[in-house]
Parts: structure tokens; C-alpha cells; sequence
């Protein structure tokens, strides 16, 4: 049952925990100093942004939104692999601290969880929201409104997580908080099982792709990733298209992302991710200087405990290893916190 949209703004802007704020949404804040105009601002005034979400919205009919290609009728209540209908099911909306920093700088990334996911990884550390799609049903015009709340507190841009099944929704939610006073960019940050064809219609609608990178070999997505194969191949075929769309990661004068693409890969034990050769695949298929995060935060979660390979965190060895790998392939744009990881890693020489 759909709870109001004043009430959910009131009580539920992060449902999963205990962070509420007032709502006061008579006017839209602007943000603050000389902003880049976003690209769906773009397409919108040249009458564009309307098709591109009928485009968007007819794959729910038999939805073909990622790889997995389920043909669901969402229109009519049908879920596939996802779980998703066309309803919008959220988990939070809040200012985030714990991204990059140029995502995070003063005010936060204002990140909106989506419930349920196209991957389902059972190593997944965000797994009631993924896995069980714990949330609130809401509407696109609530989701618009979250939008323009986030950015009436300061925040430098909208962070959507995990995004791909509900693009349709956002795009839509997008238009109706722009035209309400919504001008700070949009952040894709997807999982990133995507299919290039539905990727082109968000082309001058997203501004920052904030993509993982999780496995290069197929037998290991297979294993750990509900029998995604394809992953690698469509992942690197996803990150060439998102590189060609809004290039390399840019900032405003503030050090706040503005445009571009950036990277990340979890390393995870035994070299099961394939950290070498993903480094390796970036530095000859994108440019060097393409921002990539090397993470060092994989932790035993869910299911992980059930397969010997990923059953352990990760060593300091096997993390800076990986960052000297991304160093000796000739990447020069790694997150510095990657960098100052390995620095206090090396420093301390813990295993």
C-alpha cells in the first residue's frame, strides 16, 4: 500500500535507520556558486527528456532493462529476476559521507538506496536491501520530491544505488523534480550488469557513472553472482559506453564531481575479483588517467561464509599488491584514499 508523500519525507528519509528530517519543500534550494547545467536539463529544453522516458518506460511491458532479459510484464505486476514491479520500492535517502570524496565533499552525496537488485551477489554486504528488498513503496512523484529535499540541504549531488531496474522510474522522477528546481548532477551508481542498448538512453541524462568492476572471469561471476557469466563481458562493454557518454572524471572549483566516469573494484581474496587483469583491461580499453577506486573494504557478509575462496577479509599483502598492480599498468588516477590505504598498509607491514 502507497504511504503519502508528505508522510514518507517526514518520517522515512533513511527508513533504515534512525536519521529523519523536516520537510520544507514550498521552494526548491538552489545550489550554491556557479554550477555546470546538468544534461538532463539539456535534453529537457531541447524537448527531449519526455521520449527518452516513454522509451525507457515501454521496456517494463516486457522488461528487458539488464542482461537478465526476464520479458516480465512489470506494467501489470510481474516480477522477474529482480523482484521488481514497476512500483518504486526505497530503502533511504540521505546525505552519504562514506563515498569518494569529490561525491562527498562538505554537504554529502545525497544517496538514494533502491530495493532488490539485477545481481543478487552472495557476498553482498547491503543484502536486506538486495537480497530481501527491504523498503517502501512509493511513487515517482515522492522519489522527485526526495530529489529536491536532498538538494534543499546542501547536498552536491543524487547518488542513485543500485538504479538499473528502476531507470525508468528515475528518469521520470528526474523530469518532474527538474522542472521543480532540481540542478545538481545525477549519479548512476550501478552494480554494473548493464546492457549497452538501454545505457544509450541515458546518454545527456547522467552526468557522473559511478560503476563497480567486481570480476574478469566468467566462472567466478557464474559462482558468485547468480549465474551472471556474461558480467565481465558486459561490464567492459558498459564501461566503454559510459567513457564515451561523459569521459574522464572532472570536478567544479570546489572539488565537487561534476562529470565523468569513476571506477570501482573490490578486492576480494584469492584474487577470485581478478584484480590484475582488470587493471590491465583498463589501462589498454580507457585512458590512464580514467578514475579508478582500488576498495579494500570487502568484509565476510551474507552468504560468503559458505564458499572457502571468500570466506576470510582480504590480507594487507593481497591489497597492496593490487595497488601495485594498477601503478605498474600505468594508472594515474586511483582514489587517493586507495593510495594513502596502501601507504598506511605498507608502513605498518600487517598481514
Amino acid at each position: 500500500m502507497e504511504i503519502s508523500r508528505r508522510s514518507f519525507l517526514k518520517t522515512t528519509l533513511c527508513i533504515g535507520g534512525a536519521m529523519t528530517f523536516p520537510v520544507r519543500l514550498a521552494k526548491a534550494a538552489q545550489p550554491q556558486g556557479r554550477q555546470p547545467s546538468p544534461g538532463y536539463g539539456d535534453l529537457e529544453n531541447r524537448g527531449q527528456l519526455a521520449e527518452r522516458i516513454d522509451q525507457a518506460r515501454a521496456f517494463l511491458q516486457e522488461c528487458r532493462l539488464c542482461p537478465r532479459e526476464c520479458g516480465v510484464n512489470r506494467l501489470a505486476g510481474e516480477k522477474g529476476f529482480c523482484r521488481a514491479t514497476s512500483r518504486l520500492m526505497v530503502y533511504s535517502a540521505q546525505p552519504h559521507f562514506g563515498e569518494e570524496e569529490s561525491l562527498v565533499g562538505k554537504n554529502g552525496s545525497g544517496t538514494i538506496f533502491f530495493s532488490n537488485c539485477n545481481l543478487r551477489c552472495v557476498f553482498c554486504q547491503n543484502w536486506p536491501i538486495s537480497h530481501e528488498g527491504r523498503g517502501k513503496e512509493i511513487g515517482d512523484d515522492d522519489l522527485a520530491d526526495l530529489m529536491l529535499y536532498l538538494q534543499q540541504i546542501g547536498c552536491h549531488n543524487i547518488n542513485l544505488v543500485t538504479p538499473t531496474h528502476v531507470m525508468p522510474n528515475i528518469l521520470t522522477a528526474t523530469r518532474r523534480a527538474h522542472l521543480k528546481g532540481l540542478r545538481i548532477p545525477l549519479v548512476y551508481n550501478t552494480s554494473g550488469y548493464e546492457r549497452v542498448e538501454i545505457l544509450k538512453l541515458l546518454d545527456g541524462i547522467v552526468d557522473i557513472y559511478l560503476p563497480d568492476m567486481k570480476f574478469m572471469d566468467a566462472g567466478q561471476a557464474e559462482i558468485y553472482m547468480a549465474g551472471a557469466s556474461d558480467y565481465p563481458e558486459r561490464r567492459k562493454n558498459a564501461l566503454l559506453e559510459m567513457h564515451r557518454q561523459v569521459g574522464l572524471h572532472q570536478t567544479d572549483a570546489h572539488g565537487i564531481a561534476a562529470r565523468g566516469l569513476m571506477i570501482r573494484h573490490l578486492v576480494m581474496p584469492n584474487r577470485v575479483a581478478g584484480t590484475q587483469e582488470f587493471v590491465r583491461w583498463a589501462a589498454a580499453n580507457l585512458p590512464k588517467a580514467t578514475y579508478v577506486n582500488i576498495m579494500h573494504q570487502y568484509h565476510v557478509a551474507f552468504k560468503a561464509f559458505e564458499y572457502d575462496q571468500i570466506q576470510r577479509s582480504i590480507s594487507t599483502a593481497e591489497y597492496i599488491e593490487a595497488i601495485d598492480w594498477a601503478e605498474r599498468y600505468g594508472l594515474i588516477n586511483l582514489d587517493p584514499k586507495s593510495l594513502a590505504v596502501r601507504d598506511f598498509f605498507m608502513k605498518h607491514k600487517r598481514s
